[in-house]
Parts: C-alpha cells; sequence; structure tokens
C-alpha cells in the first residue's frame, strides 16, 4: 500500500471508494465533507443499493455502479477500499501498479483520531468482547465510543472524540488487511481456521498479527493464552503483554478464572471481580470474552466494581445467542452471529436443555466433524437450509451413524421453512438453536439481516397459532 499524500487535508483530491457498505457510506461522507471529489465505485446496481445511495445523496458523491471499472481508479488521487473487497480486483491491481495510494477507513481514522484507539479482534467473541468492553466503560462514567467492525463507522464517531475519549474499535481480519498502523491498546480474543475460502491459513494469521505489528513500547497487547497462535503475538510486538486465561496461571498482568472467580491482576497484585456464578452470559466460551473484556478494561481506566456490574448484568448482543421467544415451553434463539462450525459448537454447549439445531448458509471449508459430533450428543432433531444444507445434513447424519443414533435431520431450503420444520419436532422444554455454522451470503447481505428473518419466522409462528 502505499502512503496518502498529506492525509490531513483531502480538499480537490479525486479520491475513489471501492464498496458501497457500512464502510463505504462512512467514507463517502467524510471524504465529501472534507472536500474531496468522490467517485464510488460498487458491482451492485441502483436498484441493489438504493437504501445506501439515499445516505450519501448529500454528499455529491458520483456513482460508478454495476462493476468495478479500472477507469474509476487510475485517475485518482487516492482509493479507499472497503473491508471485503479482494486485493485481487483488476482496478485495485491497476491501483497498484500505478502507484496510487490505497487506503481504508479504518486507517484513515487511525491517522486522525485525536484520542488513543483499543481495538479488539479476533476469529470469535470479539463482538461480544467489544460490547461488554463498551459496557464496562458506561459503568465507569467515562467519555467513550465504540465502532468499526461491530456496525457503527468509525470516521462518523470523529466529530465527539476527544483527546481523553475512550475509543473503542472491533477490528476484523479484512479491516486489518489494508492498515500499517497498531491501536494503542490492542486484544485478541483466539485466532482458529475462519474464511479459508479466501485466505490460506498462514495469510489469515498474518493478517490479525496486524493489529500489534505496528505497535510501539508505550503500547498493550492484550492476549489469550489458552489459544496457541494468539499467545504467539507476544513475539510479535514490543508493546506490554498482559495474557488471560481459563485454565492456566499467566505470565505477568491479566485477567484469570481462579477456583471459579474471575480475578484482574494490575501490577502483579491479584483483585477479585465476579463469581463465575454470577456472570449473567451464557457459555464458557463468554467467560473467556468477559476475561478479555476485564483485562482491557482495567487498561482504560475501569475499576474490578465496573467489571464486576458489567458482568452481572450483561446478558449478550443482537444476532449472538439472543432470546427472540419462549412460546409453548419453547426457547428460540437468534444465534446468527455464529458463521463457523466452532462458533455453533459454542453455542450447543451453552445449553444443557434439548436442542433442535438450524445449520445452513454459505460453507467456509472448515472443518465440521466435531460440530456435527456434538449436536448428536446434544440435539432432539437437526434442520439444515440453504447453500450448504445438504453438507452440513451429511455431516450430521455421518455423525449419527457412527453413534449409532437415529437422530432425525430434515433438509429444507429456506430459514422460514427451517423454522417451520422446527416447531413440528419441539416438545416443551427445548431450544430451537438458530446456529447457522455458515456464512449468509447465500441469501443474505450479512448475518444481521438472516437474523431478522430467523425473528421474523419465529413471530408468525407464534401469530398463525
Amino acid at each position: 500500500m502505499t502512503d496518502m499524500p498529506n492525509p490531513q487535508n483531502l480538499r480537490g483530491a479525486r479520491v475513489t471508494v471501492i464498496g458501497l457498505g457500512i464502510e463505504g457510506i462512512d467514507l463517502v461522507r467524510f471524504l465529501a465533507a472534507e472536500g474531496a471529489r468522490v467517485t464510488v465505485s460498487d458491482m451492485r446496481s441502483a436498484d441493489q443499493l438504493r437504501d445506501a445511495l439515499r445516505a450519501i445523496a448529500d454528499s455529491n458523491a458520483t456513482p460508478s455502479l454495476g462493476g468495478n471499472r479500472v477507469e474509476d481508479v487510475i485517475e485518482a488521487d487516492a482509493v479507499f477500499v472497503s473491508q471485503g473487497v479482494p486485493s485481487t480486483l483488476p482496478a485495485l491491481v491497476a491501483a497498484r501498479e500505478r502507484g496510487i495510494p490505497l487506503s481504508s477507513m479504518l486507517e484513515l481514522f487511525l491517522e486522525r483520531c485525536p484520542a488513543p484507539v483499543t481495538g479488539i479482534t479476533g476469529s470469535s467473541g470479539k463482538t461480544t468482547t467489544t460490547s461488554l468492553t463498551g459496557a464496562m466503560l458506561e459503568a465507569s462514567g467515562q467519555d467513550y465510543v465504540v465502532g468499526g467492525n461491530i456496525g457503527v463507522g468509525l470516521l462518523s464517531l470523529l466529530p465527539q472524540i476527544t483527546p481523553t475519549t475512550r475509543v473503542v474499535a472491533e477490528m476484523s481480519h479484512s479491516q486489518l488487511e489494508r492498515v500499517h498502523r497498531s491501536p494503542h491498546v490492542a486484544c485478541v480474543t483466539n485466532v482458529t481456521p475462519n474464511h479459508l475460502d479466501r485466505y490460506s491459513w498462514d495469510e489469515y494469521i498474518e493478517l490479525k498479527r496486524n493489529i500489534v505489528r505496528y505497535q510501539g513500547t508505550d503500547d498493550v497487547a492484550i492476549l489469550n493464552y489458552d489459544n496457541e497462535i494468539t499467545r504467539s503475538f507476544a513475539a510479535s510486538t514490543p508493546a506490554r503483554v498482559l495474557h488471560t486465561s481459563r485454565f492456566e496461571a499467566i505470565p505477568g498482568d491479566g485477567a484469570v478464572l481462579d477456583d471459579g472467580v474471575l480475578v484482574r491482576v494490575l501490577g502483579g497484585a491479584r483483585e477479585a471481580v465476579v463469581p463465575r456464578s454470577e456472570v449473567a452470559l451464557r457459555g464458557e466460551h463468554n467467560v473467556e470474552n468477559l476475561l478479555l473484556a476485564i483485562a482491557v478494561a482495567s487498561q482504560i481506566g475501569c475499576s474490578a466494581a465496573d467489571c464486576a456490574q458489567t458482568a452481572r448484568t450483561f446478558t449478550g448482543v443482537l444476532h449472538r445467542l439472543e432470546p427472540v421467544a419462549t412460546a409453548g415451553g419453547v426457547l428460540w434463539v437468534n444465534d446468527s452471529i455464529a458463521t463457523t462450525p466452532e462458533r455453533t459448537l459454542a453455542g450447543l454447549r451453552a445449553y444443557t436443555e434439548p436442542l433442535v439445531l438450524l445449520l445452513g448458509g454459505r460453507d467456509k471449508y472448515l472443518p465440521n466433524d466435531e460440530m456435527a459430533a456434538e449436536a448428536v450428543r446434544r440435539c432432539r432433531a437437526v434442520v439444515a437450509f440453504g447453500e450448504s444444507g445438504d453438507l452440513y445434513a451429511d455431516a450430521v447424519r455421518e455423525a449419527a451413524r457412527a453413534a449409532g443414533s437415529d437422530l432425525p435431520v430434515r433438509r429444507v431450503e429456506t430459514v422460514e421453512d427451517a423454522v417451520a420444520t422446527a416447531s413440528g419436532l419441539v416438545r416443551a422444554g427445548d431450544v430451537v438453536l438458530f446456529s447457522p455454522a455458515g456464512t449468509s451470503f447465500d441469501r443474505y447481505r450479512n448475518f444481521e439481516e438472516r437474523g431478522e428473518a430467523f425473528r421474523v419466522a419465529v413471530r408468525a409462528l407464534g401469530e398463525g397459532r
């Protein structure tokens, strides 16, 4: 990536924004307000982008839709690339060949933000850890903002950020692909196989490593000691390193689970935060997320009491083990954010009740054997839907045969079909867990839209009775 020319002044510059999602909208509005002449390049049509175009209607940006054309970038002074846009895109290849600077929403935000930034990434748990950290800051009464991959454009937050604001940003691997800066406090929840449909395992690890790669000696890295890859990142940063662990003693400061109590360690001193039995979130994976949030929040001005209050009251984020409805003694749970078998596995293990599991979406070429075996052990039935429905149904059937189980496995087409089918399989006391294991991109723009489809289908089920 070529450095941005005079990034503090883009007035009059010709810039192209590639991709008009949340980041693209954020970029267009910010760059236009700076006085840049903005072209928006997106593969989708105007009809598909109706809401996004409405959001930038007052920016005077020039839309170039239906393709990412080389001519839209080769005359630009700079190109800003939204996350998820592949580096192999011919327009980006052409820009690099001509030495045109490439940047991103996150890179621009890190350049412009007047306050130190806390960044949180990981293969799973980053949204919950980010949300927990924000809740702890809320409990502390400090001035703070939370944004980034959690669904809030960072550039739109800049007007309300002062040098003393606590800034927390969730950062995805694809956002970290185009940065040459690291946050002051960097947290990595874990690194496990993910997105192998687009990256090799080694490439994916290196993208995650970027969050600590550019830190200095005055910075802080918070790493999950229970994950081998995350733990190894300590060798990649000159920053002060803290760890968290559910299972082991940690070297130095951080947070641990010790004899059923979540404990933070600061300056070598141990301080009990909250008993595990009082944590509101379900699942051991959420204990891991909570330890990470405690370690992060403790570095940005939160007390043990702030952390404890959050632990006792925080019940989760939308689309992550989100209770949707209880009817006829059956709890319907939206876990649409589970886009890997690993996250579905964590969801399965969060419940002791009999489960009806809804699986589907687009496959990421990740192992699903362990998830399938756990589904056989824990579920009353499994319903598979969407593009990868046959793949997941076959995996569960194979695991059932190996275990000598006659677990019912149904194959349907849509989320709505899956809800309707599940309604005929449940009994009072069951949990219907919508935890797809695949991405939403076979039918939906994102996991939020898919989760809302599940909610609507569950509500319609109740209305039809």
